[in-house]
């Protein structure tokens, strides 16, 4: 399948011209859109679907640099090489600092600079990438990291308190994990670790994130979530980890078992810091209470 590129751009005929740029690339081939309105391109930018961006600097009212500043502050991640009739160096130094990978001057363009930057921009955009996966992943599991959990929370925290809904944090932990780790070693503690991520991973939604918060540590945050349904989710959480055996190689199958504790905001916590806080009594509550269970965390 050819990858995407979208242009935007308000002049039909550089479309046409584009398109037959395109038509005499030496390497890889690929599918062109064109959008001709800033609304009708952000919309489509901000779809996700397209491998980088061909963006114009003049778009009616508006230009291209205001269209990067706004997919940028909605969370776009699409190379984008701008596109300007002008030379002036002030121009290109806007469009990188907004956040454009390459930037190219029309009366300029030729077929090879086209396909070259946007090979560039397309390396460069997988590069970044990966860069951003490694600093907010965790090696192991490959779930969030502790940083980007810390994040996630400070994020949702603002928008509940902006739009008056509901966080829940539940702090999940393997049970007896360091027997584990001293009876069969850390490799098997390993498989144990990324298993138990995986069975996480399915009790959640897309909206939701799970983030490995260090050791055998584990935090699941839901958005617009209840107390209630918070407890529905660490439930089936528990149950999903005890259901199965972890077969870690042939002569070894290890049964496991979790606990839970919830807490929501601003219910119980006015901040990130104290709902990490409280869910984490709330676990050791279902610790101390005998473990392989979910507890809901109670304002003294």
């Amino acid at each position: 399948m050819l990858r995407k590129i979208l242009l935007i751009d308000d002049d039909r005929l550089q479309f046409r011209v584009t398109q037959a740029q395109f038509n005499v690339f030496q390497g890889e081939r690929y599918d062109l859109e064109w959008s001709a309105t800033y609304e009708a391109g952000l919309a489509k930018l901000l779809s996700g679907i397209y491998s980088a961006c061909l963006l114009d600097y003049q778009l009616g009212e508006r230009d291209g640099l205001q269209l990067i500043r706004e997919a940028m502050a909605a969370g776009c991640r699409t190379p984008i090489v701008f596109l300007t009739a002008e030379s002036a160096q002030r121009v290109d130094i806007e469009a990188m600092n907004a956040g454009a990978l390459d930037y190219l001057v029309k009366g300029e363009i030729t077929p090879r600079m086209v396909e070259r930057s946007l090979r560039y921009a397309l390396k460069l955009g997988e590069t970044l990438e990966e860069l951003r996966r490694l600093a907010t992943r965790d090696q192991l599991t490959g779930l969030l990291n502790r940083r980007e959990l810390d994040r996630v929370l400070e994020e949702e925290r603002e928008r509940a308190l902006r739009f008056g809904h509901t966080v829940a944090l539940i702090m999940v932990d393997i049970d007896h994990f360091k027997a584990v780790n001293d009876t069969h070693g850390h490799p098997v503690g390993d498989t144990m670790l990324r298993e138990v991520a995986r069975r996480l991973n399915t009790q959640v939604r897309t909206v939701d994130r799970v983030a490995r918060f260090g050791g055998e540590e584990f935090g699941i945050v839901l958005v617009h979530a209840n107390r209630e349904a918070a407890m529905d989710v660490a439930n089936r959480v528990c149950a999903a980890v005890r259901q199965d055996v972890i077969i870690v190689h042939d002569d070894l199958s290890l049964t496991i078992t979790v606990s839970a504790g919830v807490a929501i905001l601003p219910e119980d916590a006015e901040n990130e810091i104290a709902l990490v806080n409280f869910a984490d009594k709330a676990l050791y509550a279902a610790k101390s209470s005998g473990r392989n269970q979910a507890v809901a965390y109670k304002k003294p």
